[in-house]
């Protein structure tokens, strides 16, 4: 049952006697028309009071007028109803976008050839391309060199999306070019009232290219948002580099719904005369961009090595972000950079590899960084290289909340990724299986898991709930994308408007909650059947072939006490199907807030109780000496759950 904490404020009273003084003292104010200022400041002094008003601090203001630019910018969201149109005119009006947007950059008096005074770094791709440009920003600012970076969507604040010098833009910053931008539009409103004003992303996107210009960065890099070729980020004419992280299924209602389609869209961003780069693809799709590559005449387009294949120094391979899948990106951040340096920093010397026959084609690593399509596509492949100490540290240094990251507090572990595809989910649920067995064999005691899961959009969930089958979860929480219903505002009791989201209703995320347990429930109930199956298959092989000497698995090893989680992990992948917990318990909760209380069932002495109201926690959880609980399926969730947990998460690393 939603809780909730709307206040209804009553009418004054006309008869009370105060509301009369009320209108003594507003009748006051027009006597400044009719008495001079030092008159009226000798009357104040007479009645003993202060010439002026206690000024409030700095800071108040700040915080103030930032809550003001944030409202503010929230009236540029499409709403629900509006969107919704959209989607059903499958994009047919998307190719208008770039000429849009290209009139609004105008309108703030930024001219492309403006934009062509910017140093860009352009990263498109389904998955990783954020991580893609927090690697480059890493690595070039521990090469000194003053970095912009704008990045969507946001964790817990808005202004997290402009960066400079991989920290987000300060308040007073945000504000100050906010209202610049913002004021420039408002005054420049065109009579017949069409396209008054860009949406949401298309005015953050117009702001960050004015920031990075007003602020001298040395290089901005810039992450689309959808597709590529007619995203609002892609009109600028020059840019220094390209580049295409991994391709997938997503937005198919804009992109298509084929590989192919999308890697055109992912193409998009290709410039005559720049060179490009793409990490490995699935096969028809790095076709697609080989093509459209030099149908948009590039001066070159060559796909990325393996991380391993480049020289470190005898230093090992330290990357700070998790996953071996972020080994890929990582790969193309350094491509990137190298190719930034050589434009742009010429005295840097990179040293090559050694032109020994077995070191010219890369390495892939155990299949994990994508699909070498070498044999029917001929795209050369980029050569790596040693790195400088400075590519070492930056790459070791970077920080990129949100995607597979783990804290904890008290007896619970978060384990937080915003994968959203089927592709990254696999991704996510090997690092989160990983990372969570390496953690349970060293707690003396029993563990449970618990899954805080959510989609959105026009996202199939049963392809990423199929994946999570495997990590066994005593619990699951659907939640939407809601932070809190109790309380809508923050700890300085102001309201909180930086996750305010128009695009759609609580209705309707509640909708998709109950669709995604109903999913949950049925796969889980079909892996159930199939693990009873499979084990009367098991047993009447162990009985027909009990001479054998090869040993074959008990059905005590697939449910047995004996068999832990630890002792499982060093099995094959199939037995994870076997062990499905059948008594999981699902239930949906209306907003993060609560999730996150049931799933750490008291454990995380930082938060506060469920209540009473709430479904009881598995089992497992009261019992367990430690809870592991694994939020993915969404950025906006994960953002919820840093922004509860610990806002600085979204900043810095603990």
């Amino acid at each position: 049952m939603l809780r909730s904490v709307f206040r209804t404020r009553s009418l004054p009273n006309v008869n009370h006697p105060r509301y009369s003084l009320f209108l003594c003292i507003g009748s006051v104010f027009h006597l400044q028309n009719i008495i001079n200022m030092r008159d009226l400041q000798t009357i104040r002094l007479m009645n003993g009071i202060p010439s002026r008003a206690p000024q409030s601090t700095s800071a108040e203001k700040v915080v103030k007028s930032y809550e003001e630019a944030v409202r503010q910018l929230n009236t540029l969201q499409t709403n629900a109803a509006v969107l919704e149109r959209i989607r059903l005119e499958q994009g047919r009006r998307v190719k208008n976008n770039l000429p849009t947007v290209i009139e609004f950059a105008k309108r703030i008096g930024l001219t492309l050839d403006k934009l062509d005074k910017l140093s860009i770094i352009h990263v498109s791709g389904t998955k990783g391309k954020g991580s893609v440009c927090a690697f480059c920003e890493s690595i070039l600012k521990a090469n000194g060199v003053k970095t912009g970076f704008y990045t969507s969507p946001h964790l817990v604040e808005v202004r997290e999306r402009i960066r400079i010098n991989g920290k987000p833009l300060p308040k007073d910053l945000f504000t100050h070019h906010f209202f610049t931008v913002f004021n420039r539009l408002e005054a420049s409103k065109p009579d017949d009232g069409v396209d008054a004003m860009p949406g949401y992303f298309r005015f953050l996107t117009l702001m960050a290219y004015h920031v990075f210009l007003e602020e001298k960065v040395d290089v901005a890099i810039m992450e689309v948002g959808i597709g590529g070729t007619y995203d609002c980020t892609n009109i600028h004419r020059c840019p220094t580099v390209v580049g295409i992280s991994s391709l997938g299924i997503d937005h198919t209602s804009l992109l298509g719904d084929t590989i192919k389609e999308i890697a055109w869209q992912k193409a998009g961003i290709c410039k005559p005369d720049r060179p490009a780069f793409s990490v490995q693809q699935p096969e028809d799709g790095l076709e697609v961009i080989h093509e459209t590559a030099k149908e948009r005449k590039v001066s070159l387009i060559q796909r990325c090595p393996s991380l391993s294949s480049y020289g470190f120094k005898d230093q090992p391979i330290e990357v700070g972000l998790a996953g071996v899948h972020q080994h890929i990106n990582a790969s193309l951040a350094l491509q990137l950079c190298k190719t930034w340096m050589e434009e742009k920093h010429k005295d840097i010397i990179f040293e090559s590899i050694s032109d020994e026959p077995s070191l010219k084609k890369a390495k892939l690593t155990n299949g994990d960084e994508a699909h070498d399509a070498s044999v029917s596509c001929d795209m050369a492949m980029a050569q790596p290289f040693v790195l400088p100490d400075s590519f070492i540290k930056g790459l070791k240094n970077c920080y990129w909340p949100g995607r597979n990251q783990t804290f904890s507090r008290d007896r619970v572990t978060y384990y937080v990724d915003g994968a959203h595809t089927p592709r990254s989910m696999k991704a996510c649920q090997k690092w989160f299986e990983e990372s969570a067995q390496l953690e349970a064999a060293k707690i003396d005691g029993p563990v449970a898991r618990i899954l805080i899961f959510n989609s959105t959009g026009d996202r199939d969930e049963s392809p990423l709930l199929e994946v999570l089958m495997a990590s066994n979860f005593d619990g699951a929480v659907f939640c939407p994308n809601i932070a809190s219903v109790y309380a809508a505002q923050n700890s300085a009791g102001k309201p909180r408007t930086d996750q305010t989201n128009y695009n759609t209703t609580s209705s309707k995320q509640m909708m998709r909650c109950e669709r995604n347990l109903a999913t949950f429930d049925k796969i889980l109930k079909e892996s159930t059947s199939q693990a009873a199956a499979d084990k009367v298959t098991e047993t009447d092989n162990e009985l027909s072939h009990s001479s054998m000497s090869t040993p074959v698995y008990s059905s005590t090893a697939h449910t047995g006490v004996a068999a832990s989680r630890t002792q499982l992990a060093h099995q094959t992948s199939s037995l994870h199907t076997s062990t499905v917990k059948p008594d999981t318990k699902l239930v949906v909760m209306c907003c993060i807030q609560d999730a996150i209380q049931w799933a750490a069932c008291c454990k995380d002495l930082q938060l506060g109780s469920p209540s009473l109201e709430d479904p009881i926690p598995p089992d497992a959880s009261r019992a367990a000496k430690h809870i592991q609980v694994l939020v993915c399926g969404s950025l906006h969730l994960v953002g919820g759950v840093i922004k509860i947990l610990d806002p600085n998460l979204a900043v810095t690393k603990l």
